[in-house]
C-alpha cells in the first residue's frame, strides 16, 4: 500500500494489553484456539500478531457472518488462508449445523490428546479452547451458541467483554472468553476504515463522514446495484450531490442543505444493523 494511504490511529484500551498478558499466563492450559474474523473483512479483522499471543497452539480460523458476506471474495480469502496452513471454517453462528462443524473439527484436532489419556488409563478431558478475535466478530455469539444458553453479553459495540473467563459447554469443551484485541497502531488507512465500517473500532476513532464516504465508495466500486437500491445513487463524482440524494430519500434536507451528520450515521448504521448484506470490503 502506498505511503499516502498510511494512517496513525492509536486505539489500545488498557484491557487489551492486559488480555494479551493473561492469555500468555494461561497458555499451558489451552489445547486449541478459535480465532474469529469477520467474513466481510477477512484480512482487516485478523489479529496481526496472533502467533505472538497464542504461540504454537493449534488453531481454527473461524470466519463469522457468512450470511452477510460476498461469498465470491470471501471464498478467495479462505483459499488464501488454507494455503498458509490454516484450518478454516466459514460459518453463520445462528445456523446449528455450522456450529456443529466447529465442534466436530475441534474433536478431530484434539483426538490425539484424548487418545494419549486413554492409553494412560485416564478419562477423556474437557478440551480447553481460547476464543480470540478483534471486537465485534461474534465471540460472544459463538460462546452462547456452544454453551446453549446466554452466558455472555452480545452487543454490536466494541469493548463489551473486559476479562478472561472459562465457560463450560455440553460438548466436552471449556471456552476461555477474551476481550476483543486490536494492535496498538492502525497503520493502514484502508484497514482502519474497514474496521470502522463494520464497527470493530469505536465510532469516535475516525470521523463519521470519512467512514460513510468510504462505504459509499466501496459500494460504488464493487456493489453499484446495492448503492442504487439503498440510496438511489449511481454517480459519486460530486459527494455534495450524493448527500443531497440520500438526504432527500431519508428526509434529512433543510433549505436544500443535507444534514451531513445524520446522513453519515444512517450510512454507517445500515451496515451496523446488517441492513446491507452480501458485501466483502477486503477484495
Amino acid at each position: 500500500m502506498n505511503n499516502e494511504n498510511k494512517t496513525n490511529i492509536n486505539w489500545y484500551p488498557g484491557h487489551m494489553a492486559k488480555t494479551k498478558r493473561m492469555i500468555k499466563e494461561n497458555s499451558q492450559l489451552i489445547d486449541l484456539v478459535y480465532e474469529l474474523v469477520d467474513a466481510r473483512i477477512p484480512f482487516s479483522s485478523k489479529i496481526k500478531d496472533i502467533y505472538d499471543i497464542i504461540l504454537k497452539k493449534p488453531k481454527i480460523l473461524i470466519m463469522t457472518k457468512k450470511d452477510l458476506c460476498d461469498l465470491k471474495y470471501t471464498n478467495e480469502w479462505i483459499k488464501y488462508y488454507e494455503n498458509l496452513g490454516n484450518k478454516v471454517l466459514l460459518v453463520d453462528l445462528n445456523n446449528k449445523s455450522d456450529c456443529q462443524k466447529i465442534i466436530d473439527l475441534t474433536k478431530e484436532m484434539t483426538k490425539d490428546i484424548q487418545q494419549k489419556r486413554i492409553e494412560k488409563g485416564l478419562k477423556k478431558k474437557d478440551i480447553h479452547v481460547l476464543v480470540v478475535g478483534i471486537p465485534n466478530v461474534g465471540k460472544s455469539t459463538l460462546i452462547n451458541k456452544l454453551c446453549n444458553k446466554k452466558v455472555t453479553k452480545v452487543e454490536n459495540t466494541p469493548g463489551i467483554t473486559k476479562n478472561l473467563s472459562w465457560l463450560k459447554t455440553n460438548q466436552g469443551i471449556l471456552l476461555l472468553d477474551s476481550p476483543g484485541i486490536l494492535w496498538p497502531k492502525l497503520n493502514q488507512q484502508q484497514e482502519a476504515l474497514n474496521l470502522a465500517s463494520f464497527t470493530a473500532i469505536k465510532e469516535d476513532i475516525l470521523p463519521i463522514d470519512d467512514v460513510a464516504v468510504y462505504i459509499i465508495k466501496k459500494l460504488h466500486d464493487y456493489y453499484p446495484e446495492k448503492l442504487k437500491e439503498y440510496y438511489n445513487v449511481t454517480n459519486i463524482d460530486d459527494f455534495l450531490e450524493v448527500y443531497k440524494i440520500i438526504g432527500k430519500k431519508i428526509g434529512a434536507i433543510s433549505n436544500n442543505e443535507p444534514d451531513f451528520n445524520r446522513i453519515s450515521h444512517k450510512i454507517v448504521n445500515d451496515i451496523k444493523t446488517e441492513k446491507i448484506k452480501g458485501i466483502t470490503f477486503d477484495n
